[in-house]
C-alpha cells in the first residue's frame, strides 16, 4: 500500500490549490494522512479525489473540519500497520516516549504541527512528521511524507521535498 502523508497545509493562505508536486505522489496513492492544520475541509475534498483520506484536527482547524471527519486522534489499521495519528506531539524532549505511552500499540505515529519533518524511532516506536508542503518555515523545502506499507510492516519510508 502507498501512503502519502500531509500536514499543515494551512489553507486558504498558503495551500491555494494542490500544489503540482504533491498532485505528483497522490496520483498513486492508495490511502493519504493529513495531521491536521488543513484549516479548511475544501482540502480534504480535493485530496479525497485521488485517493481515501483520514485526518486529525489541529490546532488552526475548526468545527467544519472536525465535521468533515477529523477527530482529535485516531488510530487505524493499514494493512496490518497499527498507526495513530495526531497533531500536535507535544514538545521535543520525550516526544516518542510520551507517543508510545499515549498509542501503546501504534508501531507508527504520525503528528504534525511543528512543520519540521523527522522520521525517528526510540522509546519502542517510530515517530513520522512529514512537514509542511506549503508552510516550511525555517525548513530548506516544503516537504510530504511517503509510506510504503505491506502485510503488517513499514517497508519504506521518506520524506521527500516538494517545494
Amino acid at each position: 500500500m502507498r501512503v502519502v502523508v500531509l500536514s499543515d497545509t494551512h489553507a486558504p493562505r498558503r495551500w491555494k490549490a494542490c500544489p503540482p508536486r504533491v498532485a505528483e505522489h497522490l496520483r498513486d496513492a492508495d490511502l493519504i494522512l493529513h495531521a491536521g492544520d488543513v484549516c479548511v475541509p475544501s482540502v480534504l475534498d480535493e485530496l479525497a479525489v485521488y485517493a481515501p483520506v483520514q485526518v486529525v484536527l489541529g490546532n488552526n482547524d475548526g468545527p467544519d473540519v472536525a465535521a468533515w471527519g477529523a477527530p482529535e486522534a485516531l488510530e487505524l489499521d493499514i494493512d496490518g500497520l497499527r498507526v495513530a495519528m495526531i497533531h500536535d506531539s507535544g514538545h521535543k524532549d520525550g516526544r516518542a516516549a510520551r507517543m508510545q505511552r499515549r498509542f501503546p500499540r501504534a508501531d507508527l505515529v504520525v503528528f504534525g504541527h511543528s512543520h519540521i519533518p523527522m522520521d525517528v524511532t526510540e522509546a519502542g516506536v517510530r515517530i513520522f512528521n512529514p512537514g509542511s508542503p506549503t508552510d516550511r518555515r525555517r525548513q530548506p523545502h516544503g516537504t510530504i511524507g511517503l509510506l510504503t506499507v505491506a502485510e503488517g510492516q513499514l517497508v519504506e519510508a521518506a520524506i521527500v521535498p516538494v517545494a
